[in-house]
């Protein structure tokens, strides 16, 4: 595979080729294929699903993926789906970050499951998971069939090798590989460390800005898709796939990204975090932290997300006459956070670049005391620039379930809620 080339648009059809001539063109058919390649749609919505939901990729290829051994049944390792191993708590919980493997360990085998809920059988819901790697997957290649991956990194850049051509991704950036799509994740920093939210239900996609009007939050044209690039070589190779929460593994003797060529509109897509045009009040108080979605994957409720994607990027503050910070609240949502870079507003210690934290529905949470008590006696008649940080979000609708091994975590921080436990009782009644 060549350097990484990218298209721009978010949901776009592409088409593009690696070799010249191969693509169909004008009324040939999408199966009359040049070069001697074999011609796959790759289709990630129902046939019948309404246009402008409808997601599918025609993929030219050397060899058809159906090409592999049979598949046969992993051990259970600590990527999975069991939630349902430990009671659901509304205990606030907080983790620090995952320490750095002492065993040659690479994307796939370094994977924790730290919680989540639904399921691929229901194709509801969300798996939430964090990643340590020190070694790139070598002669080995992933597919989840359960979900769209949705990948964070926090240290390290990532080369993430797919049938449908190269992302490269650093810190601050994004990638998002679709349902069932193969690829290899090569280190280019020699470690890395992040999160990933696996996607079991509807499609992720950019959020309406109603009010907003057209143009805010995360624009379509900065989402970046690769353009083909394939890979014609013979071996002995591992495929591994995610299957019904449980991982299976067949061989296969040549490099499943061998796609020459493809055109449609189902396809992974990276998206720089910096980029975000945020939107906040110029006048009184916080707004709510949907403005801050830059993906979602809807429901069957209106209004009511499977899943956000929420950031909280460098921003100005400045309005008057109140909190700044995220206010306390609770939420019929559940909120696991993750931090990329810097330090997080509402914190003041404790929740640190690699880490993450819980609160689920109706938990209470927000500023700690030392945040709170900072917040309350700042000048707000003069603006407050917050920069060098990153944090961000996954929030769903259903209580996230965490696992066992999130649960006994070392990381797992006993004390969190002592944070709290320094806020005053300021009230002096009607004096």
């Amino acid at each position: 595979m060549t350097t990484p080339g990218y298209q721009s648009g978010f949901g776009n059809e592409f088409a593009t080729e690696a070799v010249a001539g191969t693509l169909p063109v004008g009324q040939n058919s999408p199966q009359r294929v040049a070069h001697g390649l074999y011609a796959e749609q790759l289709s990630g919505s129902a046939f019948t699903a309404p246009r402008h939901q409808n997601r599918r990729s025609w993929l030219y290829r050397i060899r058809p993926a159906a090409q592999h051994s049979p598949f046969v049944e992993l051990p259970t390792k600590a990527f999975h789906n069991r939630f349902d191993e430990a009671p659901a708590t509304p205990n606030q919980l907080r983790w620090d970050p995952l320490p750095m493997p002492s065993e040659p360990t690479d994307f796939l085998d370094g994977l924790t499951t730290m919680g989540g809920n639904g399921g691929p059988a229901d194709q509801t819901g969300c798996g939430i998971h964090l990643y340590v790697a020190n070694r790139s997957m070598d002669g080995r290649f992933f597919y989840d069939a359960d979900g769209e991956l949705l990948i964070v990194p926090q240290q390290g850049r990532l080369r993430i090798a797919t049938e449908l051509g190269v992302l490269d991704v650093q810190p601050l950036e994004i990638a998002v590989i679709p349902r069932g799509i193969r690829f290899r994740v090569e280190l280019t920093d020699g470690e890395a460390r992040g999160y990933v939210a696996e996607n079991f239900g509807a499609h992720l996609h950019l959020p309406d800005l109603g009010p907003i009007g057209a143009n805010g939050l995360a624009n379509s044209r900065d989402f970046l898709t690769p353009v083909a690039s394939f890979e014609d070589v013979d071996g002995e190779f591992e495929l591994v796939a995610k299957f019904q929460g449980g991982l299976w593994s067949a061989r296969i003797d040549h490099s499943p990204l061998d796609v020459v060529a493809w055109h449609g509109n189902y396809a992974p897509y990276k998206y720089d975090l910096r980029l975000f045009n945020t939107i906040g009040s110029i006048a009184v108080d916080h707004p709510d932290p949907s403005i801050f979605t830059v993906l979602t994957s809807a429901s069957d409720t209106p209004g009511t997300a499977n899943m956000d994607f929420v950031i909280f990027p460098p921003r100005w503050l400045v309005a008057e006459h109140t909190f700044r910070p995220p206010y306390f609240h609770r939420n019929v949502a559940s909120e696991f956070m993750g931090l990329i870079d810097g330090a997080y507003d509402a914190k003041a210690g404790g929740f640190v670049p690699g880490g993450s934290s819980l609160h689920n529905c109706m938990s209470g949470h927000g500023p700690d005391a030392a945040s709170f008590e900072k917040a309350s006696a700042a000048d707000t008649s003069k603006p407050d620039h917050i920069t060098g940080t990153m944090a961000f979000m996954f929030e769903t609708r259903k209580v996230i379930r965490p696992t066992t091994q999130a649960l006994s975590s070392p990381q797992l921080q006993g004390d969190y809620y002592e944070c709290w436990r320094g806020l005053k009782k300021h009230y002096k009644g009607n004096a």
